[in-house]
């Protein structure tokens, strides 16, 4: 065990400070985690929590997230410059202007956005659990901001909804291609291919399974093959070869790495344990507002 290491365990109890981490962020850095997920996972276990404090190593949505569903605990980012930019891509005006042309719509916002877009939605969803609540909706008709991929895919499911999409996207998740799959598939012809529903929908019918990064881990492990090709970032690496020490696992193709996510290192978590400062604050009405739809998922998801 390095010094580093020790010093964040040293401190984490001193403090009583609950560490969650996403799949995506460094695998050094998962190993300090108390708890290591996906969005809704992760969501969950802020919820749960018992700690005075929640450190998220993640990006800045994941923090807000946590704040939001725990505004009397004090929540820390070790990077709050690591950011997701399709959390950005849409805007009330494009939900406002949507409402007005729909009747019976219910706005579906992916956990993956800000805390300003939340406000305006009626309910999120995660990867994981998005089938699920979408289906569980009585209207008819879905705005699903602000990932497009996912948006189609979940569409491309539930015929019976009418979908209204909007131009996001994830840049790691769309910049994997068909002709990198078919690739990836001459390289490794016995490999099972197990994507992220971010990816595009070309790439989706070249996979074996779609799932969100926990269902891609749990297949990995239920599955019979012994190779995979994984489209979706390749921080989850670390999880799927600790769990599967016989199986390979191989991109898609080169460089599927968030640079969000690897904003947050050992030594920004260790400096964030000693000093407690810049914690994700909000407006009590606007966090208020931004709780609705997440309590929404949270109960629809159980």
């Amino acid at each position: 065990m390095t010094e580093i290491v020790r010093q964040i365990q040293k401190l984490k109890e001193e403090k009583d400070v609950l560490i969650l981490a996403h799949y995506y962020v460094d695998e050094e850095v998962q190993k300090v985690a108390d708890c290591v997920g996906d969005s809704y996972y992760l969501s969950e276990k802020a919820v749960e929590a018992k700690e005075k404090v929640i450190l998220f190593c993640g990006v800045s949505f994941m923090g807000e997230s946590a704040k939001i569903l725990n505004p009397d605990k004090l929540v820390l980012m070790p990077d709050k410059e690591a950011d997701c930019p399709m959390a950005h891509m849409a805007t009330a005006e494009k939900i406002r202007k949507v409402r007005e042309e729909y009747e019976d719509l219910a706005v579906v916002c992916y956990i993956n956005s800000t805390a300003e877009l939340k406000r305006y939605s009626d309910v999120c969803v995660t990867s994981s659990n998005a089938m699920k609540i979408v289906s569980a909706l009585p209207n008819k008709n879905i705005l699903f901001v602000p990932d497009e991929n996912l948006g189609r895919y979940i569409a491309s499911r539930l015929p019976e909804k009418n979908f209204i999409f909007n131009d996001g996207y994830c840049y790691v998740h769309k910049e994997i291609s068909k002709a990198d799959v078919l690739d990836a598939k001459k390289r490794w012809p016995d490999a099972e291919v197990l994507a992220h529903p971010e990816c595009r929908m070309e790439v989706l019918e070249e996979a074996d399974y779609v799932g969100s990064t926990s269902g891609i881990i749990a297949r990995a492990g239920e599955s019979s093959a012994k190779e995979f090709i994984i489209c979706t970032e390749t921080g989850v690496f670390y999880e799927l070869q600790k769990n599967n020490p016989d199986k390979q696992f191989h991109p898609a193709k080169e460089q599927q790495i968030c640079s969000g996510m690897k904003r947050i290192t050992l030594e920004n978590v260790l400096h964030t344990l000693e000093t407690l400062q810049e914690p994700v604050e909000m407006d009590e009405t606007a966090r208020q507002e931004a709780q609705r739809p997440l309590t929404r998922m949270l109960e629809l998801a159980r």
